[in-house]
Parts: C-alpha cells; sequence; structure tokens
C-alpha cells in the first residue's frame, strides 16, 4: 500500500481471482480471470478500463467495488481520504459500497419502483435517512444527471438511455465518492450514449471518482487515465495520448485506438507523417493535417 494514500480513493494489490465452473462431465475446475493485477484509482479524476472480451476488465470493477472479495491479494478502499480499509475483511463491505456505487450494463434490471423519484429515493429510504434529507438528495441527483423534469414520470416509458440515468441518479442519492460504470453505455443506442457520457462528465466535474468499463475507444479517450487489461492483469497505463500512441501494442492486444487516433497512425505507416501524437477526436486530426499540408506548401 503507497505511503501517499490520499491521492487515490481505490488500490489494488496482487488481487488473483478464479471462477468455479463445471466441464460436460460435471468436474469442478477453477478459470483464472484476474491474477497478479495492481492498479491505482486516482480520486476524483475519471478512469476507463479497456480490454478485449474476456480480459477480465468486468471481474476486475466487481473486485474494486467489494462485490467480489479476491482470493488472495487486497483491495484498498481509502474512505474520506482516510487510511484504506480492506475489502479481505467482510465487516468492511457496507462502508466499502457506500463508498464505491456500481452502475450496470442493463437499465431495466437496475430500477426497483414504478415512479423516477420513487426508484432514486428507494436506497437511502431503506437506510432510515430523514424525509428531508432524502428530497435533497432526490432532487439534486436527479438535476446531476438532467431529469428533474421526469421526476413523476413512468420508468417503463423512459428511453433506455433515461432509465441508465435514473440507476445513475439512484446510486448518487447515496453520496458515493465513486461510481464504477461496468459497460454501461454497451446496450445504448449513440444517443443514450451521448447522455451518459456526458454525465460521467458532470459527475468528475463535481469531484466524484468515475470509472468506465467500456469497449468503446472514443469513451475512453475522454477519460483522464487509461488501465489497459489483458489476460487478468494491467498490462499498459496511461493518459489517453500517451495509450492510444501505442496502437501496435494495442492490435496485438486485439484493441484499436479512435478512429481519429488510427488514421493518423495509419498515414504515419504509408509515410504521411503528420508529425504529431496523442490525437483523439476528429477535430484533433484535421487540425493536424491541415497544419501538416501548410508546412509542405
Amino acid at each position: 500500500m503507497s505511503e501517499d494514500t490520499h491521492e487515490n480513493i481505490i488500490e489494488a494489490r496482487e488481487l488473483f481471482y478464479a471462477y468455479t465452473v463445471e466441464d460436460e462431465n460435471g468436474k469442478e475446475t477453477e478459470r483464472v480471470a484476474i491474477e497478479n493485477l495492481g492498479a491505482d484509482i486516482p480520486r476524483g479524476k475519471f478512469t476507463a478500463i479497456i480490454g478485449h472480451n474476456g480480459s477480465g476488465k468486468s471481474t476486475m470493477a466487481k473486485l474494486l467495488s467489494g462485490i467480489f472479495t479476491p482470493k488472495s491479494g487486497t483491495v484498498y478502499v481509502f474512505k474520506n481520504g482516510e487510511s484504506g480499509i480492506s475489502s479481505l475483511d467482510e465487516s468492511n463491505n457496507f462502508e466499502i459500497r457506500k463508498t464505491v456505487g456500481m452502475v450496470f450494463q442493463n437499465p431495466d434490471n437496475q430500477l426497483v419502483a414504478t415512479i423516477v423519484e420513487d426508484d432514486v429515493a428507494f436506497a437511502p429510504e431503506n437506510l432510515g435517512i430523514p424525509s428531508d434529507e432524502i428530497r435533497r438528495r432526490v432532487d439534486s441527483a436527479l438535476e446531476t444527471v438532467g431529469l428533474s423534469e421526469y421526476a413523476d414520470h413512468d420508468t417503463h416509458k423512459l428511453s433506455g438511455g433515461q432509465k441508465q440515468r435514473v440507476a445513475i441518479a439512484g446510486m448518487l442519492a447515496m453520496e458515493p465518492e465513486c461510481i464504477i460504470f461496468d459497460e454501461s453505455t454497451a446496450m445504448l443506442d449513440p444517443k443514450g450514449r451521448s447522455d451518459i457520457m456526458d454525465t460521467i462528465l458532470r459527475l468528475r466535474d463535481k469531484g466524484i471518482t468515475v470509472v468506465l468499463i467500456t469497449h468503446y475507444m472514443d469513451e475512453a479517450a475522454k477519460a483522464d487515465n487509461i488501465l489497459v487489461v489483458d489476460h487478468g492483469r494491467v498490462c499498459m497505463s496511461g493518459t489517453p495520448e500517451e495509450i492510444f500512441d501505442r496502437e501496435e501494442e494495442l492490435e496485438k492486444l486485439g484493441l484499436e485506438a479512435p478512429q481519429a487516433s488510427a488514421l493518423v497512425y495509419r498515414l504515419k505507416k504509408s509515410g504521411i507523417d503528420i508529425g504529431t501524437r496523442g490525437v483523439l477526436d476528429a477535430e484533433g486530426a484535421a487540425k493536424a493535417i491541415f497544419e501538416a499540408l501548410g508546412r509542405k506548401n
């Protein structure tokens, strides 16, 4: 565990996790999902976790949030910047889950009430929080996700993106310090994805630590930091500019850079070096190409 703990909200050290599976003969075996994994999640930042299918990133998310307990190794959660509490001690589960919330892939599986504001209020009510405080939290959470005007709407009539934002509001009403999104945009249309990403960026700007598990590279490009997971380990870490500049390494891991980064890389491979690094979006690529053309004239 690092000495300068206040900078990180979560620290994972030498994690190992395996699932027990049965073969066709009914014999139980272990399938290793996470092995010797270490990671730091900086407080108040937006960290994206990427990796090919089966790389272990969703299992990693469940370990970081305390939903799973590692077979060995430890996850430390630093509540309010204080000394870390370990996920290995089951008596810490409640405090860890209050500190680190999780939003899953399917929004329909996360809603428990038929009216939006009732759904957001559900968890605080079960904790016995006073009604006036619940009212404040519900209003604040719905405002943060941009759904204040939908407070009295039926949840089943909402779009997928709106349902996911209700799920996020319900998590915000618990006032966690960190929210982990496990492929939370995977089942949404482009508009829904965009709305969730806007919400994630607003949460980060409010000082909430955000961790996003995603296979969309354009989403990861908006993060402050990226962790790349392969065969149950973090094999690369850095800023989006640093990670997506390593296109050949990403290709070997079965991953692609954002389209703009990939375009710059392919131009470079074909002999057209526009002399820039860290291009992440179409605007950046257009600017780099325009400047390169200007230098040639």
